[in-house]
């Protein structure tokens, strides 16, 4: 039996360990409920995007998905004025209470129902964010019940913290407006961290009676802030100087009248491009919704002005519509795009991104060719090419202008903008050949290479102009291809090389040489290069140029969307011009704008040449040039268009060996390929034939050049009805050196006739299968290739 005391001091063991028990109890239901998974707050209600550019400057604000204006701000990112003002407005014993406050619901309930004054509800923030959250009607007392009990179950899943950033981020500021991050953006244009004081506490009133204390400025648009709402904030700013006395001097900043911007002035800026960043983000799902892009709207407004105007300027040929891209080398930022000439604009589908659609780029691809020849050694850039009618198989390219100019060096080639050289030069291409090339560029939607053939060469495929802008960007950062950057955050990468630094800066070096089509004394004294390249379409529906200056590219489009033609859709003359509108402009408005230092390539040489053939220069060569010169790898060979014969001098011919110095004298001939020499003879340039040399002096003169057969195509099946058989023919045609005279064509061995230079032999096949055809000239050279022949049933 135990004694009382004993009994008693059990009791207080059990009475200790109950509270112990009732206190953990206390403790662990709000620490549960707290850890307890629950969404975060902000993903209560869906929120508006705000897109910046580079430098902060707002380019738009979207409405949330509830056609609202809410952008959530974290609490940091929160003027201290704007939540201290809100605290001392609303709330100031918000970090004290259980969700409500007794005694201001008692106070409201006095003054409502019992004194029959203006209602009051006596809602803490927390009340309010509840109502705000589940859309309670809390005008009855019923209402007013379940607001309490919804504020106290937000006290107990979320923090203070948690609950005050939500109801910034939540509470109404007029309108559709939602948040102050949403109010401080639409109403004064910047972040609600840089609010001054007079502007944090106009924040801080509104939410009390958000429709009534707003009113339109009917001249201005904007909103002002009447008697009433100025009245309250001046009340705060009372009780704000009590508490925060500092802040006394901005009394004046309180006299002077404040404007809210209208929200029909809300940003609308760069609107391709920001609906493509849109666009992505929606595919992507949700992020960020402060979204700092590489845009600069100074640079965007300057391209906008400048396409315009231009439209304006040349809408009596038709032009109606533009696009422009602008991209930053050094970091691939897109840092302006004009989509279309005017975004409004239906008659044009002006909201149509014209930088996303695929067009055919005309001639714009052509230095890509050349780089890729410079890569293979199939050229340097004073290579003599062949601007002479060329057949590559079925395929027959002409040039622009319908002339030919016959021996052109690359670099004119490009500038001058031939078909049949660059054809030439594609055909020759190893691998990667072009298609190769753009499909590993990344060029999108590409058929098959079969599909465009060597057409491919004269813009037969399609690219977007960001396409086009990023492999221009490739040739600037001398064959590094690297991906265009829209988002800030996106991080810049090595990229990856896809031409040698050598090619491509043989590539820049000729494009630079292209002269402008104006006579812009002041911009050609300039000493920042612009490196550029035309482009024309089929039919005339796309004008472009591309190119870059300083350390941007910049790529023009002229065109319809619904692919209509125009004579005026040429790129020298409809998209040149904008083209260097928007680069003078850049330069007049950047006078320190200055391209990026780059080195020239270690494995780069200058070399000495015969102008006229683009080879070495023999000893009778009369022009010396020099070009630019990759070692093991640009071809090499010594020029044999000029060489010497030894004219007897009574009879004026060629003579015999021995030669009698007193009786011969030596002249110099240029010795042209026969295609060359008909192209001379077109264009009523003047050539010397050189004379017929005699057998007896073969060995005395130089061997020159076998002729090169040029039908039928090397690589190429010929087809023929099997009905027809042994009726059809195959023209032999080839291309000779100035001293052949005749051809002798032979096929598997058997001789087939004879025909003079310059002239087409015919050969009925007897059978389809696999032929060889080899050709011999008149001083013994000779070439050969193989040539099918399918039946078609």
């Amino acid at each position: 039996m135990i004694s009382l005391r004993q009994f008693i001091q059990r009791l207080r063991r059990v009475r200790w360990h109950n509270t112990l028990v009732a206190v953990l109890l206390i403790v662990a239901i709000p620490v549960g409920f707290r850890v307890w998974p629950h969404d975060p707050l902000r993903s209560w209600l869906p929120s508006s995007t705000a897109v910046y550019d580079a430098d902060g400057r707002l380019l738009r604000l979207t409405l949330a998905s509830d056609q609202r204006y809410r952008l959530w701000v974290p609490l940091r990112d929160i003027s201290s004025a704007v939540t201290d003002g809100v605290l001392l407005h609303e709330d100031r014993w918000f970090y004290w209470h259980p969700g409500f406050n007794a005694f201001g619901l008692l106070r409201g309930a006095w003054v409502t129902y019992v004194r029959g004054g203006h209602p009051q509800g006596g809602s803490t923030i927390t009340m309010q964010l509840a109502r705000l959250l589940w859309k309670l009607d809390t005008r009855s007392p019923r209402g007013k019940i379940v607001q309490i009990a919804r504020a106290v179950q937000l006290e107990l899943y979320y923090s203070k913290r948690d609950i005050l950033e939500a109801y910034l981020n939540d509470a109404p500021y007029g309108r559709n407006v939602e948040g102050v991050g949403a109010a401080s953006l639409a109403y004064f244009g910047k972040s609600p961290d840089r609010l001054s004081l007079p502007e944090a506490l106009t924040l801080a009133v509104i939410p009390q009676d958000p429709s009534r204390r707003l009113q339109a400025d009917a001249t201005s648009g904007d909103a002002v802030i009447d008697q009433w709402l100025a009245a309250s904030r001046n009340r705060l700013f009372a009780r704000w100087v009590s508490r925060h006395p500092e802040d006394k001097s901005a009394q004046p900043l309180f006299d002077l009248p404040l404007r809210l911007r209208s929200l029909s002035r809300l940003p609308f800026e760069a609107p391709h491009f920001v609906e493509q960043i849109l666009a992505a983000r929606r595919l992507e799902g949700g992020g960020d919704m402060r979204v700092t892009t590489t845009l600069d709207l100074r640079l965007q407004h300057s391209l906008e002005r400048q396409v315009r105007q231009y439209v304006e300027h040349a809408g009596d040929r038709g032009i109606r519509n533009a696009a422009a891209l602008l991209i930053d080398t050094r970091d691939m930022g897109v840092k302006a795009m004009v989509g279309s000439a005017d975004y409004f604009d239906s008659s044009i589908a002006g909201q149509v991104n014209g930088t996303l659609a695929k067009r055919s780029p005309g001639s714009t691809l052509k230095p890509f060719i050349y780089a890729l020849g410079f890569d293979q050694g199939v050229l340097h850039p004073q290579t003599v090419l062949r601007d002479v009618p060329t057949a590559f198989g079925p395929y027959t390219p002409e040039n622009f202008d319908g002339h030919f100019l016959g021996p052109v060096t690359a670099t004119q080639a490009l500038i001058r903008s031939r078909n049949i050289p660059a054809v030439y030069v594609a055909s020759r291409l190893a691998s990667p050949n072009l298609y190769q090339f753009l499909r590993d560029a990344g060029v999108s939607r590409m058929a098959s290479e079969s599909h465009y053939g060597l057409a491919l060469v004269l813009g037969g495929g399609e690219v977007t102009m960001q396409e086009l802008g990023g492999l221009y960007a490739m040739l600037a950062n001398r064959g590094s291809l690297k991906p265009l950057r829209m988002l800030a955050s996106e991080p810049q990468t090595s990229g990856t090389r896809v031409l040698s630094d050598e090619a491509t800066f043989m590539t820049m070096d000729m494009l630079r040489q292209n002269p402008r089509p104006d006579d812009a004394i002041a911009a050609q004294s300039s000493r920042l290069p612009i490196y550029w390249k035309t482009g024309t379409s089929w039919s005339f529906r796309d004008a472009w140029t591309a190119g870059s200056f300083g350390p941007y590219v910049l790529v023009i489009w002229i065109g319809n969307f619904d692919g209509s033609g125009n004579p005026a859709f040429v790129g020298v003359e409809a998209a040149a011009p904008l083209f260097f509108r928007i680069a003078d402009a850049l330069r007049a408005e950047r006078p320190g704008l200055a391209e990026p230092i780059r080195r020239n390539p270690a494995n780069l040489r200058r070399v000495s040449i015969c102008l006229a053939s683009g080879d070495l220069p023999n000893a009778w060569c009369p022009q010396l040039g020099t070009t630019w010169f990759i070692p093991g790898k640009s071809p090499i060979k010594v020029s044999t268009v000029h060489r010497p014969v030894v004219i007897d001098s009574a009879t004026g011919k060629p003579a015999c060996p021995p030669f009698d110095p007193a009786h011969t004298r030596t002249e110099v001939y240029e010795y042209w390929p026969s295609d060359l020499q008909r192209v001379f003879a077109q264009a009523g340039m003047a050539r010397r034939t050189p004379p017929p040399l005699p057998d007896c002096q073969g060995g005395a003169q130089f061997a020159g050049d076998p002729p090169r057969i040029t039908s039928p195509v090397r690589g190429t099946t010929y087809t023929m009805r099997a009905s027809r058989i042994g009726e059809e023919r195959i023209a032999f045609t080839a291309t000779t050196d100035a001293s052949s005279r005749q051809l002798y064509w032979f096929v598997d061995n058997a001789y087939l006739g004879s025909a003079p230079t310059g002239q087409s032999l015919m050969w009925q096949p007897e059978r389809t299968g696999k032929f060889v055809v080899r050709v011999v000239d008149d001083q013994g050279r000779s070439d050969s290739r193989p040539l099918s022949i399918a039946a078609d049933l």
